[in-house]
């Protein structure tokens, strides 16, 4: 009875794992770009993120300046759409040139849309 319980109770486990692991990941991604539009509010600076997928690397930028960087693990995948659009640009009133990206770990995927009008930024599960 026992070997059944674990049978049926550790892939439900794994699978709690890696949606959480996502999530969090999405929930970086998302803080960042709301930060870098906040900076860009506050500061009236122009403030970007950089999405280096290589490197799995979220970078923002004030200008030339790097005000914070954060590393993503290696089994998560980012990708933009279109792919060459990975920096979101933020203006000193709060609108963006938009960015269209999906955040991958293994089978869990999310969409993450930053509007170009307004700046915010939604999420979907796919």
């Amino acid at each position: 009875m026992l070997a059944i319980a674990v049978a049926v109770v550790t892939p439900t486990i794994g699978r709690s794992t890696e949606n959480l692991r996502a999530r969090a990941q999405v929930a970086r991604l998302t803080a960042m770009l709301r930060h870098a539009r906040e900076q860009a509010i506050t500061t009236r600076r122009t403030h970007a993120l950089v999405v280096d997928p290589a490197a799995h690397r979220l970078t923002i930028m004030a200008g030339e300046d790097v005000t914070a960087t954060r590393t993503l693990p290696a089994d998560v995948m980012i990708e933009a759409f279109p792919p060459p659009a990975l920096t979101v640009r933020f203006e000193p009133y709060g609108v963006s040139n938009g960015g269209d990206f999906r955040v991958q770990s293994g089978p869990v995927r999310y969409r993450v849309v930053v509007d170009g009008l307004t700046g915010r930024v939604k999420v979907d599960r796919e």
